[in-house]
């Protein structure tokens, strides 16, 4: 499967642009997208699941353009939006059987699955509760189970490890990766390190504007050789951080650990490993070299 994303627009109004001429080709295997609060990441993912439309541009599935013919793409979809919402009242088993009604998903296999699935976003135990009752975490489990419901080939993710603690996002990462073989996955974050741990591909965004896109590697080649590690005493950081982008800092006794991005080494600097997130806060914020 190819979706090819040309040209897409989204605007408000006359001068307010969610998208600007966004262009990306995304094939079988995980897609990060990385992206500041307001980058557009939602917007493209609405537009991908027909749920909003673009100004202009064109979406094609395998060469059918699905704002003209939607179903193609809904019929294979799993979607979990940002703000997800649920039936309080009921529970686990109800919920997912009310969602597998709507996708049209049934038969005598439809009750193992639903086990198989709260099995897999560790929700067993609390399937009979209503889920007005769960945690915050606890729902966006939910919400990523019945994405899953109807056996999905084209799964988008927009912000699905918000509220999980570390070991549900171990879990979900895993759970993910083990779908991604014959399966288009995007997945949408501004935590670079669930995109890291993944990703076959990454895109950044800014904005509404495609920055870049690649392999991680590729990614992190701009900056390979531009990320260095300093210890300067607490008075100088002010100044330093005028001068050279920080990426990090880490405060001790008498002097701070300050991980920055030059174009050159500088006197009593060690040069580090570049990482993606380096690269991508290199990337959305403004540059001093």
């Amino acid at each position: 499967m190819e979706l090819i994303i040309q040209n897409v627009s989204k605007r408000y109004d006359k001068e307010k642009y969610g998208l600007n001429s966004f262009s990306l080709t995304i094939g079988n295997g995980i897609m990060g997208l990385l992206g500041p609060n307001g980058a557009g990441k939602s917007t493209i993912m609405k537009i991908l699941a027909t749920i909003s439309g673009a100004t202009s541009g064109c979406i094609t599935l395998d060469g059918v353009d699905i704002s003209k013919s939607p179903e193609v793409i809904r019929k294979t979809l799993g979607y979990l939006p940002q703000d997800f919402g649920v039936y309080p009242n009921l529970n686990a088993y109800e919920f997912l059987t009310y969602i597998a009604a709507m996708k049209g998903v049934g038969g005598k296999n439809l009750k193992p699955r639903i086990e198989k699935l709260l099995e897999g976003v560790n929700l067993t135990d609390a399937a009979k509760r209503p889920i007005g009752t769960y945690s915050g975490g606890m729902k966006q489990r939910i919400g990523i189970a019945q994405v899953l419901l109807n056996d999905p080939k084209i799964l988008i993710f927009d912000e699905p490890t918000v509220g999980l603690d570390p070991e549900e996002r171990v879990r979900f990462r895993n759970l993910i990766s083990d779908l991604a073989q014959d399966s288009i996955v995007i997945l949408s974050s501004h935590i670079v390190s669930d995109i890291e741990t993944i990703a076959d591909e990454v895109a950044i965004m800014k904005s509404g504007a495609l920055i870049t896109k690649g392999s991680q590697e590729q990614v992190v080649s701009v900056i390979s050789d531009k990320v260095f590690e300093i210890e300067i005493d607490h008075t100088w950081l002010s100044a330093f951080t005028e001068k050279y982008m920080v990426i990090d800092t880490i405060r001790k006794k008498e002097k701070v650990k300050v991980r920055f991005i030059s174009p050159e080494r500088m006197d009593h600097a060690r040069q580090c490993t570049a990482s993606l997130e380096d690269a991508y806060l290199f990337m959305i914020k403004p540059s001093l070299i």
